[in-house]
């Protein structure tokens, strides 16, 4: 019984410490997109789920990583606060102003964005002083909407799915026209990349067009089993949740899932670091 108890402690302690160290860091990650459509190399930093975490005092730790990697610009796949009556919005307001400084932002609202401005009974006018700080800072939120970079051969669309596709516990089915009905159709010419915060529709995204999808959302599962390496649990409370981080495809389609990089709802992150993703985008030809 006492070797039990002291195995069960040395378990409970080294969770506890892998609990601590990877809800406190991040790891750097490398996709490359190639297309014939894409004209010039660029390459792009994805951002998602931040929720609010610092990672140094005003985020020095992130915003090194970050510059470090050059890019041309920042692809944002929502969440990058937390909605809540008593949250406060500076954290992820000085991030972005930050970035706006130096790089042209894309950025598309999570369920957490959106969130604010579906229950002011909630948030109160949290959803208004957010979009005046946006706007002070140069960027403005694609709700359904896109931008085309010629120069680089790339469409960037910014998907805002209605609620109900966010509901816990079951998956609502999404409609084959839903998307052409919000987005419009995805140019055949260019690159589409578009940013999805719910990772769970990645079938009917790749069917609407996008060549590239960039979600979040998932957290990584919180905890990921070791060895199995699947995440454990969804916020939407599905075990094992088939999308859960990496690299999904369908046909010729990607899905690229950030586990994020901040924490919120179950607040820790076991086996499963927070992600900064690295996309590089080039021309198969060269």
């Amino acid at each position: 019984m006492d070797v039990l108890i002291t195995v069960i402690v040395i378990i409970a302690l080294v969770l506890v410490w892998v609990m601590l160290y990877d809800s406190n860091r991040f790891v750097v990650k490398t996709y490359t997109a190639e297309d014939e459509r894409i004209r010039k190399p660029c390459r792009a930093v994805l951002l998602t789920d931040v929720h609010n975490k610092c990672y140094g005092k005003d985020n020095e730790k992130l915003l090194e990583a970050i510059h470090g990697q050059r890019p041309d610009f920042i692809l944002i796949a929502g969440d990058i606060l937390t909605a809540g009556p008593k949250a406060s919005m500076e954290p992820a307001i000085n991030l972005l102003g930050k970035l706006a400084e130096k790089y042209p932002v894309y950025y598309a609202n999570g369920n957490h964005e959106h969130r604010l401005k579906l229950y002011p009974e909630v948030y109160g006018d949290m959803a208004r002083r957010y979009g005046e700080a946006l706007q002070e800072i140069g960027i403005r939120p694609m709700v359904n909407s896109h931008t085309d970079l010629p120069e680089y051969g790339i469409a960037v669309y910014g998907s805002q799915i209605h609620e109900r596709f966010y509901k816990r516990f079951r998956l609502t089915k999404m409609e084959p026209g839903y998307l052409p009905e919000i987005l419009g159709q995805a140019p055949e010419e260019l690159f589409t990349v578009l940013l999805a915060h719910n990772p769970d529709y990645f079938p009917r995204y790749a069917a609407w067009g996008a060549d590239l999808t960039l979600s979040g959302h998932i957290h990584g599962g919180v905890a990921r089993v070791p060895f199995w390496g699947r995440g454990v649990v969804s916020p939407a409370w599905h075990l094992f949740p088939r999308y859960d981080g990496g690299i999904f495809r369908e046909g010729e389609r990607t899905m690229l899932l950030s586990r994020g990089l901040g924490i919120h709802t179950i607040p820790v992150r076991i086996f499963n670091p927070g992600e900064l993703w690295v996309v590089e985008f080039r021309n198969r030809k060269f």
